[in-house]
């Protein structure tokens, strides 16, 4: 996989024209930057010229990724050795995340899966206290939505096993 991975900058030059393909290479590198608990709050909806849609789960997950918005086009345009995405917008739309996830082979639309709002919800008070000590606000927002999915993934995994 890693290898097919590694080949998208060359497939990138070799259709550069081609709209279709532009943008299922850069789905791809989407999807590989933004690890597994990222992809199951937001997924690419479209690329229209250097401007990528991601569709997330709730304005509180829209807030957080915008924080996080440059260091994803760096990374994005890193992994594929080409400046093509300049902008990433994020737009609230929980169906689409949903019809992606089915597409993809995740949880798909199941209202009984449906995801808190808030990705925060399950920090406790020590660990807020204990971010507080980051001093990067970035930093800090990227720790405590790491520890939230974290929590999240744990609290699930836990219920699963009942």
């Amino acid at each position: 996989m890693q290898e097919l991975f590694r080949a998208l900058p060359a497939l990138l030059k070799e259709f550069d024209d081609n709209e279709d393909v532009r943008e299922a290479v850069v789905f791809a590198a989407w999807r590989k930057i933004a690890g597994d608990a990222l992809r199951e709050r937001a997924v690419p909806y479209r690329l229209f010229k250097k401007h990528l849609i991601i569709a997330v789960m709730s304005d509180t997950w829209k807030k957080h990724l915008e924080h996080l918005s440059g260091q994803m086009i760096f990374k994005i345009n890193s992994a594929l050795s080409a400046a093509v995405v300049t902008f990433i917008e994020f737009r609230v739309d929980e169906e689409a995340v949903y019809a992606d996830r089915a597409k993809h082979g995740g949880a798909g639309n199941s209202q009984s899966k449906k995801e808190p709002d808030d990705p925060l919800a399950n920090i406790t008070p020590k660990m807020r206290h204990s971010a507080d000590a980051i001093k990067d606000e970035n930093l800090r927002y990227q720790f405590l939505l790491a520890a939230g999915s974290c929590l999240e993934r744990k609290k699930r995994i836990k219920n699963s096993d009942k």
